[in-house]
């Protein structure tokens, strides 16, 4: 175990000035780091206070709420031990912090003080849009011959910590291949107790080109010759959450959703909206239940994650469908020793009845469900699972000190991380109406393997670099944006 000494005042004032901590007579004190056990240790010890440091914008109670670790109780060491470090991961997947550090103090014997440092992100984020329309970058560079015309570009604002509530509000006004108008805020708290949240989303958006159907298991694209709009969406969503715990998660939501397409679109897919015309319009509940213990929310090295939920679309009589959708995502993250560790992650859904409307259409190659070699494509259905997994390790973890170029102490700290991934993913897409021109990847088995270079830097920025060959013996390179689950 290391120890480190404040030896004097000054010293203490230069750590901790901005707050007064401790009292007079405790500022010479010995901070224990947990992680280490090389010398004699209390079987037990007290939590006399908490303190938080550089926490300006974000509320204590925001923190605190993250935190297993409560003043006045009385712990055995080795549980204590794991409570510190679970409650730092905790506080650093609010996505509020660069930074987040959790240390003891001991201030006698068998009594402790913590003290919770913390850096604080950017909050309020303007930024201009600029982002390809397809599913990913492989689509476009292979499949859409690299067109600059399937390109998104507006303006958007993200608020990511209203009040120091950790209430977000996003705001979007988009042109391009899809021009859209979007504002979510949501409210993780409206309860003293800090149990029950709301959120609220409303949308629309416009398209002059989209997707009617696909073939020979590729979207296919129409724009008709006057270039009209074939599209008109809009979206309006309120959502209830309940976090009895601190790793588990509900929530139910009710919408209702709207569209309205061209003529021209029936003639190239009559049953786009499943023979109900151009308008389809309906009411939608959803409930999701979340079990949410990775040590990472953006690029997980460690625990696990399960999403169950029921999308319910088509609530009235006059509602256009009447469909039923399951999902579940169960993902598993498993450190192995040394600098390795394993990430395997299972994925499924189905719907109750044979055929949905295309703007409802799921399968392989939609978010979250892919299979890597297959990027290119998408295999529709109405029952699918999917199984990824990742075999990682560690090449570069490092933060660079930017502050003598960067005056902005939210950016003053360059994170930067980089891992080899050998990869092997499966899985199957039963389509219930074996549509000819998909037979060749629906209604089988699917596999694809490869390797890749995993990139993850400021902001918890995700860039991965692969190359994959699936089961037809076909092999790419593709760039993609996220962690793959």
């Amino acid at each position: 175990m290391k120890f480190y000494v404040i030896h004097t005042l000054v010293r203490c004032c230069c750590l901790l000035g901005l707050i007064s901590l401790f009292p007079l007579g405790t500022l010479a004190q010995i901070v224990i780091d947990p992680a280490d056990t090389d010398v004699n240790v209390p079987k037990q010890v007290t939590v006399n206070a908490i303190f938080f440091v550089g926490n300006e914008k974000t509320r204590k109670s925001i923190i605190s709420r993250e935190m297993d670790i409560t003043e006045g109780i009385t712990y055995e060491w080795e549980e204590f031990v794991a409570m510190v470090n679970a409650d730092q991961k905790k506080i650093y997947n609010l996505l509020l912090f660069n930074t987040v550090d959790v240390k003891p103090y001991f201030v006698a014997e068998n009594q402790v003080e913590v003290l919770v440092t913390v850096t604080e992100r950017w909050y309020i984020l303007p930024s201009v849009i600029f982002t390809l329309a397809d599913r990913n970058f492989s689509e476009w560079w292979i499949n859409q011959d690299r067109d600059f015309s399937r390109v998104n570009y507006g303006l958007k604002l993200d608020h990511n910590n209203v009040g120091g509530r950790n209430e977000k509000l996003r705001l979007v006004g988009q042109l391009g291949f899809t021009q859209a108008f979007d504002i979510q805020y949501s409210k993780p708290y409206i309860d003293k107790k800090q149990l029950h949240g709301l959120s609220a989303r409303f949308n629309y958006f416009t398209n002059k080109t989209i997707a009617v159907r696909s073939r020979d298991n590729r979207q296919v694209f129409y724009t008709n010759e006057n270039e009209e709009v074939l599209r008109r969406s809009m979206n309006a969503l309120l959502s209830y959450s309940y976090r009895g715990s601190y790793y588990n998660f509900h929530s139910a939501a009710l919408g209702y959703h709207q569209s309205m397409i061209h003529e021209d679109v029936l003639v190239q897919n009559p049953r786009y909206f499943s023979d109900i015309g151009t308008r389809l319009t309906y009411f939608f509940a959803s409930y999701n239940y979340r079990h949410d213990k990775r040590d990472n929310n953006a690029y997980a090295t460690d625990g696990e994650y399960l999403s169950l939920g029921v999308n319910k679309y088509g609530l009235f009589s006059r509602d256009n469908i009447n469909e039923t959708e399951f999902t579940l995502i169960a993902n598993r993250y498993l450190p192995l020793g040394g600098k390795f560790h394993l990430a395997s992650g299972l994925s499924a859904s189905a719907f109750l009845s044979p055929r949905q409307p295309y703007t409802l259409v799921r399968g392989v190659g939609y978010r979250p469900d892919f299979i890597r070699g297959y990027e290119v494509n998408v295999i529709e259905g109405q029952q699918l699972v999917v199984h990824k997994n990742s075999l990682r390790f560690e090449l570069i973890d490092v933060a660079f000190d930017i502050s003598a170029y960067m005056p902005i102490d939210e950016f003053a700290v360059f994170p930067f991380k980089a891992y080899f991934s050998a990869n092997f993913d499966h899985g199957y897409v039963n389509d219930r109406n074996r549509l000819p021109e998909n037979l060749r990847l629906t209604n089988r088995y699917l596999y694809g393997y490869g390797v890749g270079l995993d990139l993850v830097t400021l902001y918890d920025t995700v860039i991965r670099f692969e190359y994959s060959i699936n089961n037809q013996g076909m092999g790419n390179f593709f760039i993609n944006m996220k962690a793959p689950f």
